[in-house]
């Protein structure tokens, strides 16, 4: 390990929130705009009531990308990306689950159970708020 390099742990977990919880907003406002559309599809493909797993899915991508960049209730709204990224994978992706297609589908995965796990770092709404005990 490169020891003068842990200075910048927060900067990166910051940056990583922030990146992922603008993908996640990006993703999941389409959604909630278009939840008709979106419930359509999902009831197509097997997730009944379609219109509730629409808005349940745009709100885990909208309202967990803005935990994200707001650092706050991080590690829930990981928990809850985690999970909806492991659906996608194992039930729209399992033929391509290792293909081009599923690249942003894992690094998603992995960036939402690396900050479950380490949290909203220092920069971060809850540390403010004095809500992270160090």
């Amino acid at each position: 390990m490169i020891q003068p390099l842990l200075v910048f742990s927060n900067s990166a977990i910051f940056i990583l929130r922030v990146v992922v919880g603008l993908v996640l907003m990006r993703h999941g406002l389409p959604k909630l705009k278009n939840i008709k559309g979106t419930g359509e599809w999902l009831q197509g493909v097997g997730f009944r009531p379609g219109n509730f797993w629409a808005v349940v899915a745009g709100l885990v991508e909208f309202v967990g990308g803005l935990a994200l960049v707001l650092g706050f209730l991080t590690q829930l709204a990981s928990v809850f990306i985690a999970v909806e990224f492991l659906v996608i994978l194992v039930k729209f992706k399992k033929d391509k689950m290792f293909a081009g297609e599923s690249e942003i589908d894992w690094l998603i995965l992995a960036a939402a159970l690396i900050l479950m796990t380490l949290g909203s770092g220092a920069l971060s709404l809850e540390r403010f708020l004095g809500l992270i005990l160090y």
